[in-house]
C-alpha cells in the first residue's frame, strides 16, 4: 500500500485534524487529490482553523456587512481584500499565506505635527484611499508623523513590519532628504536613519527605500518589533524631517501593520 492510498483511507475526522495543522496553501493543494480530499480540504472545520480565534467579532464589528457561503470563501475575502472597521477608522485583512492579522491606521487618527492648521496641511478625499480622508501637505518644514496602536488588536507570537503608506504629487519639493524613524514597544526602541519617502540619487547599504505596493500606493518601512504573545500594550511608531528644508507634495493615507 502507497503513501497516498494509506492517507486516503483515514476517514474524514482525521483528516481535517490533520490539514488544519497545515496551511492555507497545503489545503488548497490537498484538495486536488481527489474528490475525499476535496470534500475535506474544503470544509468549515480545516478553514475555521486559519482564520483568526475572533474572527467573529471582528466581522461584526465591519463598517459594510461581511457576507461568505463558506469558512473557505471567507478566508479569501479577508486576504485578497479589507473591510473597515470602528465606523471607517481602521482597515483589517488577513496576510494570505499565514492567516494573520493586518491592519492599517487612517491618516486622521496619527499624530501629525500641524495637521489642523490649513497652512501647512488640509483633508480631502481621494477615491483611491480605503479611507474617507487623507493628509496632503501643502508644505511644512518641520515633517513629525507618528501612531499608536493597541497591539491586542495584532496576531501574538508574531513579528510585525510598519510601513508609511503615501503618495507623492508632480509637485512635490525636498521629500528626497532622507527622515528617520522610531519604533517603541516593550520597553525597546529602534531608531533607523537613512530612510527615504522618494528613491535617492545615490544608494548606499543602510539606505530604506519606498516601494510601490498592488494598490498603486507607496510605502517604506518604518521598522519592526516582536509581538510576542499579545501583550495588552501598545507600540508606537513615528517619521521624522525636521531639516529647515520646505517640504510639499506628500499625500498620507496611514500607517500599516502586517507580518514581516
Amino acid at each position: 500500500m502507497n503513501e497516498a492510498t494509506t492517507i486516503s483511507a483515514l476517514d474524514a475526522g482525521c483528516l481535517s485534524c490533520i490539514l488544519s495543522f497545515t496551511t492555507p496553501r497545503d489545503a488548497c493543494r490537498a484538495a486536488t487529490i481527489s474528490k475525499g480530499f476535496n470534500s475535506v480540504a474544503d470544509s468549515d472545520s480545516v478553514w475555521e482553523r486559519f482564520l483568526p480565534p475572533d474572527y467573529r467579532e471582528v466581522i461584526a464589528g465591519a463598517v459594510s456587512p461581511v457576507a461568505f457561503e463558506s469558512k473557505k470563501k471567507l478566508y479569501h475575502q479577508l486576504s485578497d481584500t479589507h473591510i473597515l472597521l470602528d465606523g471607517g477608522r481602521l482597515s483589517f485583512n488577513l496576510e494570505k499565506e499565514s492567516g494573520k492579522k493586518c491592519h492599517m491606521m487612517r491618516a486622521r487618527d496619527l499624530h501629525i505635527a500641524w495637521e489642523n492648521d490649513d497652512r501647512y496641511w488640509i483633508w480631502g478625499h481621494l477615491p483611491e484611499s480605503r479611507f474617507e480622508e487623507v493628509a496632503m501637505l501643502k508644505t511644512v518644514c518641520w515633517l513629525d508623523i507618528r501612531g499608536v496602536l493597541a497591539t491586542s488588536t495584532l496576531s501574538p507570537k508574531t513579528i510585525y513590519s510598519a510601513y508609511l503608506v503615501y503618495r507623492i504629487t508632480r509637485f512635490s519639493e525636498e521629500l528626497s532628504v532622507p527622515g528617520k524613524t522610531k519604533i517603541m514597544f516593550g520597553g525597546v526602541v529602534t531608531v533607523t536613519r537613512g530612510v527615504y519617502l522618494q528613491q535617492p540619487h545615490t544608494h548606499a547599504q543602510a539606505q530604506v527605500t519606498p516601494s510601490t505596493r498592488k494598490d498603486g500606493w507607496i510605502e517604506v518601512k518604518l521598522g519592526e518589533f516582536n509581538n510576542n504573545d499579545g501583550d495588552e500594550g501598545e507600540v508606537r511608531v513615528a517619521f521624522t524631517k525636521h531639516e529647515t528644508f520646505w517640504k510639499t507634495g506628500l499625500i498620507l493615507e496611514g500607517i500599516e501593520f502586517r507580518p514581516k
